[in-house]
Order: structure tokens, then C-alpha cells, then sequence
């Protein structure tokens, strides 16, 4: 398809692309047990030239180049780490002077900013607000569940600090999603967790991460992996915990994800349909009507989030920040040049290329897309590699709510594409009742 006849924008082909800028790189004031970023330190060799900050000019050049690669009416800046708050006030001051400084006219630009929530006080949810930030909050659940893993430098959780944070966003009425990280402990208390993340945190919307690494991921990039460190589906090296094990012992089990969010789904439409957002469902709904799902774990297409490191480094996801799918620097290459070159697109098609045959006749294909590259580490029971650590979780899932999301949509007045009682589906059954039988009886 050529250009001038996609979307459009002022006249031109609409161009958006995202990028995880990390303007304080993997460092962090905590020390949380599962953390994948953590390791980059050593990783990347910051010691080696790579600061631990993105400096002003490095950040001027950054804030020009993402706005200048887009012709969109919004643009979404957004700021990870690590923990970014360690920056300080200010250096996000400057951030929303130097957006202003080159925001086009006519374009609207926001922020979403992920934290750990220990730094937040008045000042900074006061800026957020008048800023308009989207806050990413990471919290593990009630107390005991999340200082299990989210501990400080010296051991100690970080519970009370971050329900601190939870009133500070609510008393200034700072826009937040609650980011949750499912592991071997909170998959095992799904209710406990929801329940507590709806009446006593009041997220607005929910967001569950599943935990999962292999025991070389300090190391290893994705698809680097060698065939011993890929086990067949069903094979017990696959349960956290279990002895030698390829996934690390604080990771959630195939099965435990499943359960999790089938516990969590069957509470939420009973209960809560419409009035708690959580996002796996709410998107899993966009699918099962026909529509790309909207988190790329899920889509067709990978490659839509890039990732920024401090020195200005890009890499092709926030997941492959590994010497082997480094892109380029901004300083040598301009980010939409990366963000649409050959190398990324390889990579984001990559996605689709490589589903195994088991996940191109399952009946979910369409909703799950194999999920993220990441955690295709496993063998089919047939042998094939590149199948996903999670798929019998993700099909326990699907399979559980694909009567209930057909339900949901019809009553909201929505078509159903897809799904064992799609549309389609419906007529076939329907014209089979009505059909005349001419079978003669003696």
C-alpha cells in the first residue's frame, strides 16, 4: 500500500512511533527480587562510557527527534528506568520546558511516567497532575505479597511507602494504572490480590505483568537460547522451583497464569463488569470483536516500543535491551529512520513468521498472536521450537471466557468475530436447527 493512501495527518502520512525512554537506565533506590532491568548495568557496561543519566543535551536532542518523527495529533512521551523519580523534580521540569519548547502547533503532547511510587510526595504529584502524567504504579498486592519480592537496598519491603504514594495520587488526583507482577507467590492468591487492588488501592486500571525469565537471562539475549535450555511443553525442567529448572524459582508456572486470570475474570464480570478496567480483559474483548488488540504482547505486529538507554542507544523492544538488538544511537541515526528501518521491521514481522504449526491451527491464534517473542523458549510436545512458556495458560484462559465474551459484546451491541460462539459460528448453528430434514422414515 503506498503512503498517501493510509491515514493521514495535516496532509501527510500519519507517523507514530514509541519509544521507553530510560533517562536514569537500570539504576533503582530498590532492589526487587524479579527484576529484569536490574542486570543491564553489567550488561551494557555502564561503567564503560554509558552514564547512569541522560544528560541535557542528550535529553534535548531526544524530546526535538520524537516529536520531529511524528505527524499524529497526540504524542506520548514515556519515562521508565529503573526508577526515573531518582532524577528529581526538576530534571522532569526541564523535560515538560523542552516539550513546549518544540511542540508543534496543534499537536497535544502527554507523559506517562512508571515508578516505584517510594520517591513520590506532594511536589512531585502536585507537577504530575498539572502536567497531566499518566502514573504507572508497580505494587505486588497486600502487604505481605508485595514485600515478599519489593524489597529496599537493605532487605526491607516497601509496602507502606508505596500505599503512601497510593493516597498522595489520589489526594491530587494524578491519573495512575497499577502495574502488578504476577509470580510464583501472587499467582497463587488471585482474589486476595484483585480485591485488594479494587477496595483498597482503588486502581483505576489494572495491569498484571506475568514474571517470567529463564535462568540465563542475565546473559543470554532472546532466541539466543541454546536447545538444552529449551524443554518440551509439559516437561517438569518447566515448574519454577522444581529441580533443575530452566525458569528462575520466583517465576509463575503455565498453569498458575491461567488459573490467575480465570479466578480474576470470573469475579470481575460478575461483580465489576464496567466499572473496573483491567486490561487483558477489556483488550481480549477488542479481539474476540475483530479488532488488532491494542498491547503488543497480545497483537499480530511486534516491534511498536522501542527502547532508549541514557547514552542514547535504541534498542528493538524494553525486553531485547541486549547487545544483539541494538539499532542504532540517536546521536548516528535519526529515530524514525530505526523506528521503520529494515532491521526493526524484520524484527516486528518476526512475530507472525515464526508461530509454530500448534499455534497456527489453535482456535485462539487470533487472541493471543503467540504472545511475547520472549517467552517462546519451549518446544511443542512434537519438538518444534519457539512455542510459548505460556501457552497453556493463555489457551486455559481463552478457552474459559470465550462464551462470556461473546455474551458481553452481543449485549453491548457489539459484533462477535471470533470464538467458538462468533457470529458466524451462531448462524452455522442456527441454519443446522432450521434446516428440513428429508429423511424418510419406514
Amino acid at each position: 500500500m503506498l503512503l498517501s493512501q493510509g491515514p493521514q495527518f495535516k496532509g501527510k502520512a500519519s507517523k507514530r512511533l514509541h519509544v521507553m525512554a530510560k533517562p536514569i537506565g537500570a539504576a533503582c533506590n530498590i532492589d526487587c527480587t524479579y527484576c529484569y532491568y536490574l542486570s543491564k548495568q553489567d550488561l551494557l557496561e555502564y561503567k564503560k562510557g554509558c552514564s547512569p543519566k541522560m544528560d541535557d543535551d542528550m535529553l534535548e536532542a531526544y524530546v526535538r527527534q520524537y516529536i520531529e518523527a511524528q505527524n499524529t495529533p497526540e504524542i506520548i512521551f514515556s519515562w521508565q528506568g529503573g526508577e526515573p523519580t531518582m532524577l528529581g523534580l526538576e530534571y522532569f521540569e526541564r523535560i515538560v520546558e523542552l516539550q513546549k519548547k518544540y511542540q508543534p502547533e496543534g499537536i497535544q503532547i502527554s507523559n506517562d511516567l512508571q515508578t516505584n511510587g517510594t520517591l513520590l510526595n506532594d511536589k512531585w504529584c502536585a507537577f504530575l497532575a498539572k502536567n497531566n502524567f499518566l502514573v504507572g504504579l508497580s505494587i505486588d498486592g497486600p502487604e505481605m505479597l508485595h514485600n515478599a519480592y519489593r524489597t529496599n537496598r537493605a532487605g526491607k519491603g516497601t509496602f507502606k511507602q508505596v500505599m503512601e504514594a497510593v493516597e498522595l495520587l489520589h489526594k491530587h488526583q494524578v491519573k495512575f494504572a497499577t502495574l502488578t507482577c504476577v509470580n510464583n507467590l501472587t499467582s497463587q492468591n488471585p482474589l486476595e490480590m484483585y480485591r485488594f487492588l479494587r477496595d483498597e488501592v482503588r486502581s483505576p486500571q489494572m495491569q498484571f505483568i506475568p514474571i517470567v525469565e529463564q535462568k540465563t537471562f542475565r546473559t543470554t539475549a532472546p532466541q539466543k537460547w541454546q536447545p538444552e535450555e529449551q524443554p518440551k511443553q509439559g516437561d517438569k525442567r518447566l515448574i519454577p522451583g522444581n529441580a533443575n529448572s530452566v525458569v528462575e524459582p520466583w517465576c509463575v508456572s503455565d498453569q498458575a497464569w491461567g488459573n490467575f486470570l480465570i479466578a480474576i475474570f470470573d469475579e470481575w464480570v460478575r461483580n465489576d463488569l464496567g466499572k473496573v478496567f483491567v486490561q487483558y480483559f477489556e483488550a481480549s474483548l477488542e479481539a474476540w470483536m475483530g479488532r488488532r488488540n491494542p498491547l503488543c504482547t497480545l497483537s499480530d505486529l511486534c516491534g511498536k516500543g522501542l527502547a532508549m538507554e541514557p547514552n542514547g542507544d535504541v534498542f528493538t523492544c524494553d525486553h531485547y535491551v541486549y547487545p544483539e538488538y541494538k539499532i542504532g544511537n540517536i546521536h548516528h541515526q535519526k529515530l524514525d529512520d530505526m523506528a521503520y528501518g529494515p532491521k526493526q521491521q524484520e524484527f516486528g514481522f518476526g512475530k507472525s513468521r515464526t508461530l509454530t504449526s500448534q499455534c497456527q491451527g489453535c482456535d485462539y491464534k487470533f487472541a493471543c498472536h503467540g504472545e511475547c517473542p520472549k517467552n517462546r523458549f519451549i518446544k511443542t510436545r512434537n519438538g518444534e521450537e519457539g512455542l510459548n512458556y505460556l501457552c497453556a495458560g493463555w489457551h486455559k484462559f481463552f478457552s474459559h471466557v470465550d462464551k462470556s465474551m461473546a455474551y458481553i459484546l452481543r449485549k453491548t451491541g457489539h459484533p462477535v468475530a471470533h470464538g467458538k460462539y462468533s457470529d458466524a459460528e451462531m448462524r452455522k448453528h442456527y441454519q443446522a436447527q432450521m434446516a428440513p430434514s428429508y429423511q424418510t422414515k419406514f
